[in-house]
């Protein structure tokens, strides 16, 4: 459990690593906020490309060999991120990279951004069913969210740690200051990932994944396609919004605080990650004893929905403490989904599981529409804190999917006739 969790930490760090390049690629390179938002766009996109193949790597490799392969392709990216880095400190013009070499700067972050994507997509891959079939499964969403409070405290840890690295503020930096953060990073991401090569973690299987023990899971043993189990691709269509959904709270406090010109807006990403944190404190307590991983997402998806309208009415201003509600909301999805998908799957776990990866990409899709949208709006006549509130309107439909897996979804079963 403990070398997971540094693991979900390494997860969670490299992700949050985005919310400071947003606002940063933006000031520097002068690009839109849709433009902006491609960074989350490309690391989310290796998940789709390569989420559903990590599972043939897990069952050549290993758990363990696969997690350590992924944080060595970690390292290749954060080395690769110095690149483009150093091009545009080369050429600054007034603060701003001269305009003849943005775009590639910005191709090249974008493809270091894919990179660390990849890392991300393998060792997800591998961590999430490992924590999940760990023990028993309906208290799956307990060691998830012990797994969660690991996670989403990182992501302000990432912006925070280039912050002491840089000795700067994110109004204050330009993009030429990351060179040493990232040889840093890399260096400790190398590091980790020969330790995890040494880690005495076992390899475990799922019941009725095993061969010769499908009767152990009758449900899955005549089944012959990963798409036999509905259940499993609507929780695929769930995970996917949902992820958008969290990446929207996790990744825009300090693109947002920057607009309402509040004091260190790196800082705030912590609002976010203590509402999931809280969350996943409830998710300990209460998962299964108290509060079934059903019942737990049928309260966040309509949290989620109370707080999504609510971040649509209140004044600018208060907007971003409503991020910590969107939060909050969001603490027991993925501890809850995950389980929920997974059952029943006997042999088809690893691929189940990597097809639930896949759909992470959502943190690609969402945050890009909702870049467009705070675009449109602005362009409309709205002024940036205020575009950038009705933007998160994007969030609404999201939940309302996540309800009714909630309370029907996940319960749907094909008979085998």
């Amino acid at each position: 459990m403990a070398c997971i969790g540094f693991m979900f930490f390494a997860v969670g760090f490299a992700l949050g690593l985005n919310g400071y390049l947003i606002p940063l690629l933006k000031g520097s390179l002068n690009v839109s906020g849709a433009a902006s938002y491609l960074i989350l766009f490309v690391t989310f996109a290796a998940f789709l490309i390569f989420g559903y193949p990590a599972a043939s790597i897990i069952k050549k490799i290993g758990y363990k060999k696969t997690m350590s392969l992924a944080f060595m392709i970690f390292t290749v990216a954060f080395l690769l991120f110095v690149w483009p880095a150093k091009i545009a400190e080369a050429n600054m013009e007034g603060g701003v990279v001269a305009s003849g070499v943005r775009t590639k700067c910005l191709i090249l972050f974008l493809a270091a951004s894919f990179i660390s994507g990849l890392g991300n997509t393998i060792l997800q891959a591998a961590i999430n069913p490992y924590i999940t079939i760990l023990g028993p499964l309906e208290s799956g969403a307990k060691r998830m969210s012990i797994m969660g409070i690991c996670n989403k405290l990182a992501y302000p840890a990432a912006t925070l740690f280039i912050a002491w690295l840089i000795g700067k503020s994110i109004s204050d930096a330009k993009v030429g200051d990351i060179i040493t953060p990232f040889y840093v990073i890399a260096g400790i991401f190398f590091f980790l990932g020969i330790i995890v090569l040494f880690a005495p973690l076992e390899e475990i299987k799922a019941k009725g994944e095993e061969e010769g023990t499908e009767a152990d899971c009758p449900y899955a043993a005549d089944k012959t396609s990963i798409w036999q189990f509905p259940h499993l691709v609507y929780g695929c269509l769930t995970l996917f919004l949902y992820v958008g959904a969290e990446t929207l709270a996790l990744q825009t406090p300090v693109d947002l605080a920057n607009e309402l010109h509040l004091p260190n807006p790196e800082l705030y990403p912590f609002l976010p990650s203590i509402g999931m944190t809280i969350g996943y404190i409830i998710g300990i307590l209460l998962i299964p004893k108290t509060l079934s991983q059903a019942s737990a997402l049928k309260i966040c998806a309509w949290l989620g929905v109370l707080g999504t309208v609510c971040a649509l009415l209140v004044p600018a201003q208060y907007s971003i403490w409503l991020l910590f509600a969107m939060a909050l909301a969001c603490s027991l999805m993925w501890p809850a989904i995950w389980p929920l998908a997974m059952a029943d799957l006997g042999k088809f776990t690893k691929k189940g599981a990597a097809l639930l990866v896949v759909t992470i990409f959502g943190g690609a899709v969402i945050p890009f529409l909702f870049g467009l949208l705070k675009d449109y709006l602005f362009k409309s006549g709205f002024e940036a804190p205020r575009a950038t509130q009705y933007a998160y309107l994007i969030a609404l439909p999201c939940f309302l999917v996540i309800l009714w897996y909630a309370y029907k979804g996940h319960k749907i079963r094909r008979v085998s006739k």
